[in-house]
C-alpha cells in the first residue's frame, strides 16, 4: 500500500510541474486483469513451469496531449501476481504482488476533437515485484524453484494499444490492452542449484477505465 501511495504521489507532482506546458491534461482510472505466460525452468532431472498467476489490476495514470495526435503520461499499475512452479508432479504456489511505474508516448490516430480515438503506445520504466506469502520448511517442485518472501525491482518495457471514446467534454471511457516485458524476478523465484530459467516475462494487461480532461 505505501509503495501505490508513493508512485501515484510522484505521479500527481510531475504533472503539476509539467501543467505550464501542457495544452491539455488528464488524469485517470483503470481496472482489468493480468496474466502472462510461464516460463520453463530445467535442471539435470527434467524440466518444470515458473511465473505468476492470473490475477486482478487497477491503476491510475495522468498525463497532457503535447500535440494533436502526441501525448505522454505517467501510470501507475497495482497487480494481484501470485508466484507458482510446477513439476515432477507437484506445484507450489505463493502470496505476490506486481507494482509498475512508468512514462509511455501516446500516438492518436484521430484528432484530439474525434469521438472516437484509437492510439498505439510504448515506453518504459520500472517493475517491482514481492513475495509475500510465508515461507515453509518444506515446498513441493522445491528441486526447480524456490519462492521467496523478498522485494525485486527490475527494469520493463511497456507496449499497447486502445482506444479513447469521448462521453462528454469532461470524460472519456478508455479500453486498451498492455504488455509489460521484463527480465524474470529470480530473486523471488529462485531457481534451485543446477536449475535455470530462460527468457523474458511478458505480463499481458487489458483495462478498462475512465478519464477526466482539464
Amino acid at each position: 500500500m505505501r509503495i501505490a501511495l508513493a508512485c501515484i504521489a510522484l505521479m500527481l507532482v510531475a504533472l503539476t510541474a509539467s501543467d505550464c506546458l501542457a495544452q491539455e491534461w488528464s488524469l485517470g482510472v483503470m481496472g482489468g486483469f493480468g496474466y502472462s505466460r510461464d516460463l520453463t525452468v530445467t535442471n539435470s532431472t527434467g524440466s518444470g513451469k515458473v511465473g505468476l498467476k492470473p490475477g486482478l489490476a487497477v491503476g491510475a495514470y495522468g498525463g497532457n496531449d503535447m500535440y494533436e495526435r502526441w501525448s505522454g503520461e505517467m501510470r501507475y499499475l497495482y497487480r494481484v501476481s501470485n508466484l507458482k512452479v510446477s513439476g515432477g508432479g507437484q506445484e507450489a504456489g505463493f502470496s505476490g504482488e506486481t507494482h509498475v511505474i512508468h512514462y509511455d508516448v501516446l500516438y492518436h490516430t484521430a484528432d484530439r476533437d474525434a469521438k472516437v480515438r484509437p492510439f498505439v503506445a510504448g515506453g518504459g520504466g520500472v517493475k517491482v515485484f514481492r513475495g509475500t506469502g510465508i515461507e515453509r520448511a518444506f515446498q513441493p517442485a522445491s528441486k526447480f524453484a524456490l519462492l521467496t518472501k523478498g522485494q525485486e525491482v527490475l527494469g520493463m518495457v511497456s507496449v499497447g494499444a486502445g482506444a479513447k471514446v469521448t462521453i462528454s467534454d469532461l470524460m472519456h471511457l478508455r479500453v486498451e490492452f498492455r504488455d509489460y516485458i521484463s527480465p524474470f524476478p529470480t530473486e523471488i523465484i529462485t531457481p534451485a542449484p543446477g536449475a535455470k530459467i530462460k527468457g523474458w516475462l511478458h505480463d499481458f494487461v487489458p483495462t478498462v477505465g475512465i478519464g477526466f480532461q482539464f
